[in-house]
């Protein structure tokens, strides 16, 4: 099976564009040192930024009509990981991969960790799966899992997430993401306030069941597949459940997960001052919880949350929250996607790095809007692509990951060892 491309593809082809990123990376350095920034240190630190791989990630998702299988996508947990591994291997961003249980469960947990390690990946959050019935599952989730009116399905439902941190001890995990769609879409369907000390009561068990040095993350979702109310709906619900689970129970932010013009970064800032930021979902949405790819709608507003990320950090040098992609790839190659968008996650974070912070802060101090928000343009607005490429180079990975992953064959390759099964979905969405 191929399981990477080669590393002289790689050398092949930043060996053509060395030259010109030499030039243009002396170009911006000489730029920045007239800002007192040492582009070197620059790129360094952004070589220190990681974010997750979603293995359902790699696989096509779906619409709401239909789901078009792609040439060669992964059939399996181990064949996700061969292509996450591609993904690592030419971005050099993403050396850890998020689970989804069940649908990645694998027979042997010591097995899949080698299988792993053995292609330079790890393990990030575990992320447990109550918003969908499996097959052979005793009682359903459709009225609720977390939340159910009946303790029998709230019950199984806390049993599968701690299986899930079971199972995330074997593999090197050090975090449970929740996420649930319990709610109603009448009006009169459920008792608001019953479902969410429902919900507490559920959290806390699963909380109690966490390793000392485990975090438990809680994702909100304004809506969908509960119409009208959901149980953790938005990042309040979310912070009065984390405040109320335990210490170690943070809130996580998907910022596909709110109503279009929410101010996001704001809701960064807040989380983060009374200790309950625990990590993001990068994607990005036009109308909803679209799953688009990061950085494709707005990148601005990524840019505006890395600089809350950056201000957060700079007081407080402890802080390390879990980054995950979460996106669905259905008009384009999942592998090219997910590399485009670390890029992005990445770029956004360099930019925020270059943010003025002693003049912003003067700026806001003296109530001069226009300077406070030219500041923060004049780091957006810079060019950085020359230090994420010498960041990619230097630790080995492709100054242009998409191209060199497009001449390595790489997917025609897979399209031949994993004939496309029209009626099975290796990626686990429907």
């Amino acid at each position: 099976m191929t399981t990477m491309i080669k590393n002289e593809r790689i050398a092949e082809d930043n060996e053509r564009q060395s030259a010109d990123l030499n030039r243009d990376f002396e170009a911006l350095g000489e730029k920045l040192n007239r800002r007192n920034i040492d582009i070197r240190a620059l790129t360094e630190t952004a070589s220190q930024l990681t974010v997750a791989l979603p293995s359902w990630g790699v696989g096509t998702g779906g619409t709401r009509f239909a789901r078009f299988p792609g040439p060669g996508e992964p059939r399996n947990i181990f064949e996700k990981l061969d292509d996450c591994s591609v993904i690592h291997q030419l971005g050099r961003v993403t050396p850890k991969v998020s689970l989804h249980i069940p649908w990645d469960r694998p027979k042997d947990p010591a097995e899949l960790r080698g299988y792993a390690e053995a292609r330079g990946l790890g393990f990030d959050a575990m992320n447990s799966n109550t918003f969908q019935d499996q097959k052979g599952q005793e009682k359903s989730y459709k009225y609720g899992s977390l939340t159910h009116s009946h303790a029998e399905v709230r019950s199984m439902a806390v049993e599968h997430n701690i299986n899930v941190i079971e199972l995330g001890k074997q593999l090197g995990s050090d975090a449970l993401t929740v996420w649930v769609g319990d709610g109603s879409n009448f009006p009169g369907q459920q008792n608001f306030r019953d479902a969410f000390a429902r919900y507490l009561e559920s959290a806390r068990t699963i909380y109690n069941a966490l390793p000392g040095d485990w975090n438990m993350l809680l994702e909100h979702k304004m809506f969908e597949p509960a119409f009208y109310s959901t149980v953790i709906q938005d990042w309040g619900s979310s912070y009065l459940a984390a405040k109320e689970t335990g210490d170690r129970c943070l809130c996580l932010v998907d910022l596909g997960h709110h109503a279009p013009n929410v101010n996001i970064e704001m809701i960064v800032s807040r989380l983060a001052q009374f200790g309950k930021l625990g990590g993001f979902h990068f994607n990005d949405s036009k109308y909803g919880d679209d799953d688009l790819d990061s950085g494709s709608i707005d990148p601005y507003q990524l840019f505006l949350v890395f600089n809350e990320l950056v201000d957060v950090k700079q007081r407080d040098s402890s802080f390390a929250p879990f980054y995950m992609l979460d996106q669905s790839h259905n008009v384009t190659d999942p592998i090219e996607s997910l590399m485009y968008s670390a890029a992005e996650v990445q770029r956004a974070y360099v930019k925020a790095l270059l943010v003025d912070r002693v003049k912003l802060s003067e700026y806001q101090q003296n109530n001069d809007p226009l300077m406070a928000q030219a500041t923060l343009k004049t780091a957006y607005n810079q060019d950085v692509e020359p230090i994420l490429q010498m960041a990619r180079h230097q630790n080995g990975g492709a100054i242009d990951p998409v191209g060199t992953y497009r001449n390595s064959g790489y997917r025609n390759e897979c399209a031949k060892q994993r004939p496309v099964d029209p009626n099975q979905s290796g990626s686990g969405i429907v």
